[in-house]
């Protein structure tokens, strides 16, 4: 009885929550206590979400911002994974990188929109190039941190086994060991590239960013919270179908 009233305890506190913030927002609207005109109420969001949907804005949005995001995550997660794993495992790369890595990490994303749109012009393809970018950073140093992390007695054990080799070493010790950090660093980049989505499209690639910006110039504030909350509600939605992956992978823990 215990663990079941657990398990519905967050949930329920988290409706609550939910309850209390949009319950609270609309009083304060209706009571004067902040203007209409700078903040739209939450009965207004449902009208202006039917509206898109029936011309059809919301879901071609939703369409455009899936299609850079998803390829910007891919190739960010993946690039940066490896090269990660790489230079963890791999001192002479590491040394050889790391000039490399500390002039370029802190530059953000938004920086790189100049140049996305002369290589790639107001497109997709420079869409998600800067998603890319951001999201590359976040898995290059949580697989960089996990290797890092190894014990390393267990390369011991693994070459006392006759997987002493790199190919065997990073089959049988890195990725097994490092696996929970790097997936920490895939949940990570989930989120960051929907923040990268509104900067990728900033300069008039179609998707939702654009469509908020959009609505931003024409006052229309209740369409910027509907595509506010469409952003949350994406990203709630793969970062669930993730956790039941991660939970997959890493079942192995126990």
């Amino acid at each position: 009885m215990t663990l079941t009233r657990s398990i519905w305890m967050r949930p329920l506190l988290g409706a609550l929550g939910l309850v209390v913030l949009f319950g609270g927002w609309e009083a304060a609207i209706r009571l004067g206590w902040v203007p209409s005109g700078l903040v739209p109420a939450p009965s207004s969001l449902g009208p202006a979400w039917l509206g898109e949907v029936r011309s059809g804005a919301w879901v071609q949005a939703i369409r455009d911002s899936l299609t850079h995001y998803l390829m910007g995550l891919v190739i960010g997660s993946v690039l940066g994974t490896l090269i990660g794993l790489l230079c963890g495992t791999v001192p002479l790369l590491d040394g050889l990188l790391s000039g490399v890595v500390r002039v370029l990490r802190p530059i953000p994303g938004l920086a790189w929109v100049p140049f996305a749109i002369l290589w790639f012009g107001l497109d997709t393809a420079g869409a998600t190039f800067v998603i890319a970018i951001s999201v590359f950073w976040i898995n290059f140093y949580a697989a960089y941190g996990a290797v890092q992390a190894i014990d390393p007695d267990l390369y011991e054990v693994a070459a006392s086994f006759g997987h002493g080799g790199f190919w065997a070493r990073l089959r049988t010790v890195v990725i097994p060991a490092s696996a929970p950090g790097v997936l920490a660093g895939l949940r990570t980049g989930l989120g960051q590239a929907w923040m990268s989505v509104v900067a990728a499209e900033l300069f008039g690639v179609p998707g939702i960013g654009a469509r908020m910006m959009q609505a931003s110039s024409l006052l229309a504030t209740d369409l910027v919270v509907v595509y506010m909350l469409t952003m949350a509600l994406l990203y709630a939605l793969t970062d669930t179908v993730f956790m039941l992956v991660r939970r997959r992978l890493l079942g192995w823990q126990g």
